[in-house]
């Protein structure tokens, strides 16, 4: 049995990709090592709880004696990081949060893998690295890292110093840069749950200049599995652009919520932009389909149903997670 310590296990994408692997795998053990801040939620994984291959630990990365223990004490073989601070709004109101769980903590988690020998480092990341496109051409692994956010220059960091330790010390590890997901259990600050919570509402739906920003869509299953396919066959030292080749301005996803809802357009208020708004993001992942034979399976019209229907379908998890509730599900469950 593989034992692999998932960092940031209880978010929106790490904890989909806990649940993925217990699924479609049965040689591995998941460590799901998580702070649990505003944006980790263990009822996302309440369906697991009791999985025999599963085990949560509480913590930060920035921990580093606390992420020694669990190395040793577990016998972890490979780390994924999905830890991250992750909302470009609140990086703008305070980036130190941002530099101090996705710098100064995967520097952390590098400096234990280095320490223990693992087998496999995986060091989740985001398009958003490669800074702003115009009207045409797409990111490839060879495009400039031009990041105009305090979170995309953090993320940015990062993906440096995993260079740095598989270049000076050999660290076997590999970088996957992916767009914009969307699916079941993303957090209501994102784009589509806000849109389809407030639209369900009757809320105004806040959108950003004249809502032509656009963005790469991927369902979030695609981003698992392009991920597992980067851990287990990616080349040492590689990066691995994971896209959905679904181009669609921020102002149409508005709109297909709206007409999925049966909602008025005159829901739609448009606001002032966002500081450093990126214009667009287009990712190229001819490389991992090719090198990799991965490839997105899920049409956008059938994972929008999909997000949709799960939405509408677990209203208490929304509500408990916008009314706070959710923070204390773990002191129930764990008994802390």
């Amino acid at each position: 049995m593989e034992n692999i310590l998932i960092t940031g296990g209880a978010g929106f994408i790490g904890s989909n990709f806990v649940k993925y692997m217990l699924r479609e795998t049965a040689d591995v053990n998941i460590f799901n090592y998580d702070a649990l801040t505003y944006a980790g939620n263990l009822e996302n994984l309440k369906e697991i709880e009791d999985d025999n291959r599963y085990r949560f630990i509480k913590g930060k990365i920035q921990n580093q004696e606390l992420v020694r223990y669990v190395i040793q004490e577990y016998g972890i073989t490979g780390i994924i990081n999905f830890a991250a601070e992750s909302h470009v709004d609140r990086s703008i109101i305070s980036a130190t949060p941002f530099i101090e769980t996705n710098i100064q903590g995967t520097l952390v988690l590098l400096e234990v893998a280095k320490d223990f020998e693992i087998k496999r480092f995986l060091q989740v990341s985001t398009d958003e690295v490669y800074g702003s496109l115009g009207k045409e051409g797409l990111f490839t692994e060879m495009s400039p890292l031009s990041p105009n956010s305090p979170y995309s220059a953090s993320k940015t960091s990062a993906d440096l110093l995993v260079r740095a330790f598989v270049e000076t010390y050999g660290l076997n590890a590999v970088i996957t840069r992916c767009s914009n997901n969307y699916g079941p259990y993303q957090f209501p600050e994102k784009l589509i749950p806000l849109m389809l919570l407030n639209a369900k509402e009757n809320k105004q739906l806040p959108v950003y200049g004249d809502g032509m920003n656009i963005r790469d869509w991927i369902y979030v299953d695609d981003h698992c599995r392009g991920i597992w396919a980067a851990f287990q066959k990616g080349k040492k030292g590689e990066v691995y652009n994971i896209g959905g080749n679904c181009e669609k301005p921020n102002i149409e996803i508005v709109k297909t919520i709206l007409s999925m809802l049966g909602k008025p357009e005159s829901l739609i208020t448009f606001v002032k932009d966002r500081l450093g708004h990126d214009r667009r993001y287009a990712i190229d992942s001819s490389k991992i389909k090719n090198e990799l034979g991965w490839a997105p399976e899920i049409r956008f019209d059938e994972g929008m149903k999909k997000t949709v229907e799960w939405y509408l379908s677990n209203e208490s998890w929304c509500q408990n997670v916008r009314s706070g509730a959710y923070l204390d599900y773990y002191k129930k469950q764990y008994n802390l």
